[in-house]
């Protein structure tokens, strides 16, 4: 009898295994399809497919794989893929919504068909451009779009926020560029951008839709120019949530950046002099949120703040005797200083704890100024922050060389490590990456319902951030957790930038949210709300 029921379970067994056979996993095989691809922009092109065809498996092969491929869903590749956008054949279908200079008087109506044609009735987060400045390639118009795309996959993959909640709009009012003008395969207007009075009336009719029809809804706005980012910005950001991730973002994982470069050497942030290449949106920005965090936290006047942060542009430094000739957004940091001409030379007078890379001027800190850098700090914090790479203005090879493998590096697109000569100690550059701070963000706003993103919320989000790294960390080079904790950082970032909204009242949770959120923890309040993709299933009977 024992012997029978034996048989019957080894039978009951096999018919288990036929009814459900667990063949590869649609995951994995996308996976090593994925990883079969040799050009990075194949492999781009690859995951935009599947996007399209299999958007489940696309979430969890970037999920569970996020480190291997961030770089060709966003910076690096991302660059080259909106290049290429108008004639890629995996681009040719669009997941955005594009609102043209012809759509004056009828953004309303395209907007409300979109959101009903694509299921997105909950959207939360719009990832918005106008294309005049993807990365540091230009005005690419339309193909803007690609910037739209990959970034709210990364809203998806790395903030949790449900794909259906996310939207990417490219607000297309021509380009300069002639090239793309010419291609008989662009899709954008044909037309040079239109600028002016024009312009404000689309994008103010575009905003004023998204207030009415989904007043919740973050606008995330996207590589503006500068003549048109920081006027819009300032012009949407008190009447519903909105940040431009160029501005806010990037300054917020750099000052995480250098707040952690500080902690390892024991230095306070007051105690800082930060030298700007570049005066463009990025790097104002960096300089507008330093002085708001050497403010708060260092206890500096705001007069006081800003001098502890020069800028360098085309014509030499900042400086008040240039103000006739000064676009408007680099006028509060043109300090009492005499005419310097060259970034050496401006090192040498002002000896700054930290050169800060945004000019996209591929080479910009050679040997001469990382070595000169390298002479007035015992480590020298060097972030060449330009996109992409073929824009950086140093490798982390070159900055370890030259430094006498000193410095503290952070940049915005990868490089490969160093070995550190005195020890054989293996040495990672650390990446700058605005993907660890627009998610948390983002999750945060849709977390709290928050009516308005202030600077507040960016320097709790950036003291967060560099706080997850220790001194061990930062001496082999990172200045940030790895990618593979993406969700994890996402989590804490959003919970304390939820528990900040709560308190300064811009967020509006409801009584029993609040009461849920104190009960829990924030982190564990957040954490509930973050989307996950359904694991996969078993295959029935063949």
């Amino acid at each position: 009898r024992e012997r029978e029921r034996e048989r019957e379970r080894e039978h009951e067994r096999r018919d288990a295994t036929r009814e459900t056979i667990v063949i590869m996993a649609a995951s994995a095989s996308a996976l090593k399809t994925f990883r079969s691809k040799l050009l990075p922009i194949d492999k781009y092109s690859f995951l935009r497919h599947l996007q399209g065809t299999e958007p489940l498996t696309l979430y969890r092969v970037l999920a569970a794989n996020a480190m291997e491929c961030l770089p060709f869903v966003y910076t690096p590749t991302v660059g080259e893929a909106c290049e290429k956008y108008h004639v890629l054949p995996a681009t040719k279908t669009s997941f955005g919504l594009f609102i043209s200079k012809d759509d004056v008087g009828k953004v309303g109506d395209k907007l409300r068909k979109f959101i009903t044609e694509k299921d997105k009735e909950d959207v939360k987060v719009a990832v918005v451009t106008d294309g005049e400045r993807i990365l540091g390639l230009g005005d690419l118009g339309a193909n803007g779009m690609g910037i739209c795309e990959g970034k709210s996959m990364l809203y998806t993959v790395f903030g949790g926020v449900d794909p259906k909640k996310v939207m990417s709009v490219c607000i297309d009012v021509g380009t300069e560029n002639e090239t793309l003008r010419a291609h008989e395969e662009y899709g954008g207007i044909r037309e040079k951008r239109v600028r002016g009075e024009m312009y404000d009336k689309l994008v103010d009719e575009f905003m004023r839709e998204m207030r009415m029809q989904k007043p919740s809804c973050l606008v995330q706005f996207e590589d503006f120019g500068n003549a048109n980012a920081f006027r819009v910005l300032q012009n949407h950001r008190r009447m519903q949530p909105c940040f431009n991730d160029d501005i806010q973002g990037t300054a917020c994982v750099t000052l995480a950046a250098l707040e952690a470069a500080l902690r390892e050497q024991k230095k306070a942030l007051k105690d800082i002099t930060v030298l700007f290449y570049g005066a463009g949106e990025a790097g104002v920005g960096i300089g507008e949120l330093v002085v708001r965090a050497l403010e708060k936290s260092g206890g500096l006047s705001h007069e006081e703040a800003k001098r502890r942060c020069f800028f360098m542009d085309s014509k030499g430094l900042v400086v008040k005797s240039r103000l006739h000739e000064l676009q408007p957004h680099k006028i509060p940091f043109a300090h009492e200083y005499e005419q310097v001409k060259d970034l050496k030379t401006a090192i040498t007078k002002l000896k700054p704890t930290a050169l800060i890379g945004v000019s996209t001027i591929h080479n910009a800190f050679d040997r001469e100024v990382i070595e000169t850098m390298s002479a007035s700090n015992e480590r020298p914090i060097i972030f060449p922050l330009s996109n992409p790479t073929s824009k950086a203005e140093c490798t982390f090879e070159d900055a370890m060389k030259y430094s006498n493998d000193k410095v503290i590096f952070a940049s915005g697109s990868p490089f490969p490590s160093v070995v550190r000569r005195k020890d054989g100690v293996e040495i990672f550059p650390a990446q700058a990456n605005n993907a660890y701070v627009f998610p948390a963000v983002g999750l945060a706003s849709v977390v709290a319902d928050c009516k308005e993103i202030t600077d507040d919320h960016f320097l709790v989000a950036a003291e967060t951030l560099s706080s997850l790294s220790s001194n061990e960390d930062i001496d082999r080079g990172y200045l940030f957790p790895d990618f593979t904790e993406i969700e994890n950082v996402t989590a804490k970032i959003a919970a304390k930038v939820v528990e900040k909204m709560t308190k300064d009242g811009t967020g509006r949770m409801t009584q029993e949210e609040l009461e849920e959120a104190k009960r829990d923890g924030f982190e564990g309040f957040t954490r509930k709300r973050m989307w996950k993709p359904p694991p996969e299933v078993s295959h029935s009977r063949l």
